[in-house]
């Protein structure tokens, strides 16, 4: 069973920058239209400017939309409407987030990050799911974060969206079954900012791929229809040995990777940012 992506309507989230925006560029000349959300509408103009000039027969819809919003989920999916326009594929995308500890976040903050990072995606997948089950043909490829298996200080609002998503769509495929709708859930670790790249292939410490690689092993591993997918040998080794750790030795890592706390004497010779799981 294979997700209908070519010649197929395909909706993503965080289409303006990172993995998002590399997803569209690699899903471009498959599909027959693009819905691409972003919130930024400047970057969503120089991005179908760029996709348009080099699959000059791709459909394009634009949605300028916060999805840390409450409500703006529901106001895309009456935008496609009034196009007549019904998703077969649905790719969350949407990342970013700032690193910052629970008692130091607003309350705002905190709700925003669960708002964009677990409420929307699973607001989307309530809108297009029936649908796709009518038509007994869809997917959802959804990029969460190798948080969803680590335990990080400074992510623990990010890392209640990433567990509770991981769990949501594992059940959810088990809903699904049989139905013809592919669920997959990505954990990708660090990535590459597309500023970054060079010839997209170049080596980065830490298990860190390119946007491009890691971009093509999400579409690969979703149009296998696999539940779960790693990209990068690495990461893929990496966390499925963090898997079968006890949950002390994983606090042990998050410790790690977070650096010393205050008064105490660095023990990393990286940055932080860097050892952290997550899509950047």
């Amino acid at each position: 069973m294979r997700p209908p992506i070519d010649f197929g309507t395909i909706l993503i989230t965080g289409a303006c920058s990172g993995l998002g925006q590399e997803l569209a560029r690699q899903l471009a000349p498959r599909a027959r239209t693009l819905v691409l959300v972003c919130r930024h509408p400047e970057r969503l103009d120089t991005l179908s400017e760029d996709l348009q000039a080099l699959n000059p027969t791709l459909g394009m819809i634009l949605l300028p939309a916060d999805l840390s919003r409450p409500g703006e989920v529901d106001r895309v999916m009456e935008e496609l409407s009034q196009h007549f326009i019904t998703p077969g594929v649905l790719v969350n995308a949407a990342g970013g987030g700032a690193q910052a500890s629970f008692t130091q976040q607003s309350w705002e903050d905190i709700e925003q990050t669960l708002q964009a990072h677990l409420l929307a995606p699973l607001r989307l997948a309530h809108r297009l799911l029936p649908a796709m089950i009518a038509r007994k043909s869809g997917g959802i490829l959804h990029v969460g974060s190798g948080l969803s298996h680590l335990f990080i200080p400074g992510l623990a609002a990010a890392a209640a969206a990433h567990r509770g998503l991981d769990g949501f769509f594992e059940s959810l495929r088990l809903e699904v079954e049989g139905s013809g709708v592919v669920i997959t859930y990505a954990a990708p670790g660090p990535v590459q900012a597309l500023s970054e790249d060079t010839d997209g292939e170049a080596p980065a410490p830490f298990f860190r791929l390119s946007a491009q690689r890691c971009a093509r092993e999400l579409l690969a591993g979703f149009g296998r229809g696999e539940a779960l997918v790693y990209p990068g040998t690495g990461h893929a080794w990496v966390m499925g040995l963090v898997s079968r750790l006890p949950r002390s030795l994983r606090r042990a890592l998050g410790r790690f990777a977070a650096g010393p706390r205050p008064g105490e004497e660095p023990q990393l010779e990286a940055p932080p940012e860097q050892l952290l799981l997550t899509p950047g």
